[in-house]
């Protein structure tokens, strides 16, 4: 995250179209692997379909237990994120960042981005990282690691597009699988070193809101 530090990557954009219901409808419609047959009746999904399939690993990933200090939610309504973050933070004044690209119409294939000054460091070590899921409605599957540091900066395509990038730093992560993906890449062991990455435009974090309302 250095300024001046060349990466090739891409920001895609969101694909998942899917929207939040009202949280009235949200609570009236079940979300439990014990309840699938009736999940998919609901949607007119039949249960060997690909729908079905994803359907049943959204759910099934919500019901997994986290790593050791992990909190998990996955909220079936944007009422329901909000309320998982402020009652993390025991305040209702948070807001919620994003990446964004600020290019109308870029083309989103690989491309060089280089790092631009003006790093931002959002406050505390406690932030809810929360990642849209695949599902017939918008489900984001929320989750509070500590100690966490999230960062907000400026990137710049060799295509002239530019990025506000949002990136999650993982400063623990000794209780993380040996197996996952970021140590197998970084070929390091768990506890090692701080994980960092960038999020996609589809996901957000919720950080407390130190500015006057």
């Amino acid at each position: 995250m250095r300024p001046g530090t060349t990466m090739s990557f891409q920001f895609p954009r969101n694909s998942n179209t899917a929207t939040f219901l009202p949280p009235e409808r949200a609570q009236s419609i079940p979300f439990s692997s014990n309840k699938l047959p009736e999940i998919f009746n609901h949607f007119s999904v039949k249960p060997t379909s690909v729908e079905a399939k994803t359907i049943k690993q959204t759910i099934e990933e919500c019901e997994a237990p986290g790593i050791k200090g992990e909190e998990i939610y996955c909220a079936t309504s944007l009422e329901s994120m909000v309320d998982f973050s402020t009652s993390n933070f025991r305040t209702r004044n948070v807001q919620a960042i994003s990446t964004e690209v600020l290019e109308k119409g870029a083309t989103m294939s690989m491309h060089k981005h280089t790092t631009m000054p003006g790093l931002k460091k959002l406050a505390g070590d406690k932030v809810v990282v929360c990642h849209k899921q695949n599902y017939p409605y918008a489900v984001f599957y929320c989750h509070v690691i500590k100690p966490t540091a999230a960062y907000v900066l400026s990137l710049k395509g060799d295509d002239g597009v530019k990025i506000k990038a949002v990136a999650i730093c993982h400063l623990d992560t000794s209780e993380w699988n040996p197996k996952h993906l970021a140590f197998q890449i970084l070929k390091v062991k768990p506890g090692t070193i701080p994980i960092c990455h960038f999020l996609p435009t589809d996901h957000s974090v919720w950080v407390p809101n130190h500015k006057s309302a």
